[in-house]
């Protein structure tokens, strides 16, 4: 999408612009190192448009938006040290390449950076988008937290996965439109319906990552492959099995995941258990319902049609990842 490609170059421009050349190196080095890898920076895009759908300027929104692209590169350093991962974006994850304490240390960093970069906002508009900011990393938190329990939990269930991933991951991409909005000057009430937008699009596209864990193309994908099944996480993909599967199905999956093993024959067993039980056409369903959630909040925003249409373009972008 071309209008994607434009903000894209916008946040990279922004991110060279602000590249770290601070020492010591040791600290810095590994900031850049994910910084630059990129990824589709889709939430500075989405604060970007946001801004840009009640006209507002996208200059004084730049910095905010790097703000979340720096919080959520931050988390990303985090996670992958909690979760062993060694490759992000097909590449070496920082505490593979430099140890455990460069990992947490560099991730520290990159989240003042990120609080640095609202400082330019006048008082009253900073503390709102503080606020939010704050609150969102606060949540993220829980929800991160809320995915660590759900490995020793055997009763999770379907409420508990919706609430955990609202926290962990559709929470971001809501803050980053109802940020957007704020700056650009919309009401509490516009600013609250992306809020909502952004809140079903980022829980749809992370049903759409547990989805890929399992049955995406990896190389594009990035990521170990079902590195969730590996872990003994409850993604949905598991607890739509266990409500479907029969009773030597059932028995299968609680036999491997209650052992954290290497052993691929773990994945095959409860790949193959995925399938039979259709799960992979379950979890493409409740990702178009989120979706078209997501898309009633935007619904009541009183624009033009034509304004909102990059939204719904992104948002079906998201949701038709390669599979």
């Amino acid at each position: 999408m071309e209008f994607l490609d434009q903000y894209q170059k916008i946040v990279a421009d922004a991110i060279e612009k602000h590249t770290f050349t601070n020492k010591p190196d040791e600290l810095y080095h590994p900031m850049n190192y994910i910084i630059s890898h990129g990824g589709k920076r889709l939430r500075p895009i989405m604060l970007l448009m946001a801004c840009d759908l009640f006209q507002g300027d996208l200059e004084k929104a730049l910095k905010p938006s790097l703000a979340i692209e720096f919080f959520h590169n931050f988390t990303l350093i985090h996670d992958d040290i909690m979760d062993e991962a060694p490759l992000r974006r097909n590449k070496p994850t920082i505490h593979t390449l430099h140890g455990i304490n460069v990992g947490i240390l560099s991730g520290d960093a990159l989240l003042i950076k990120a609080y640095q970069f609202f400082e330019d906002l006048e008082p009253e508009l900073f503390k709102k988008c503080i606020k939010i900011f704050s609150e969102t990393g606060a949540v993220l938190c829980e929800g991160q937290q809320f995915d660590i329990n759900f490995e020793n939990m055997s009763n999770v269930s379907y409420d508990d996965y919706i609430q955990m991933i609202t926290f962990k991951t559709g929470v971001l991409s809501a803050s980053s439109f109802q940020i957007g909005a704020l700056i650009a000057g919309a009401s509490e009430e516009d600013a609250e319906a992306m809020y909502n937008f952004g809140k079903h699009i980022g829980i749809a596209f992370q049903i759409m990552d547990d989805y890929l864990d399992v049955f995406g193309n990896q190389e594009q994908f990035g990521k170990k492959h079902a590195g969730d099944i590996y872990e003994n996480k409850k993604t949905i993909l598991y607890l739509l099995a266990l409500e479907h599967a029969n009773p030597e199905e059932l028995s299968e999956l609680n036999y491997w995941y209650s052992k954290k093993t290497d052993n691929v024959d773990k994945v095959y067993s409860v790949e193959k258990i995925f399938r039979r039980t259709k799960v992979d056409d379950k979890v493409l369903r409740l990702i178009q319902k989120h979706n078209e959630i997501g898309q009633s909040y935007l619904d009541q925003i009183n624009l033009p049609d034509e304004k909102k249409l990059p939204f719904r373009e992104l948002a079906n972008y998201l949701l038709r990842r390669e599979s």
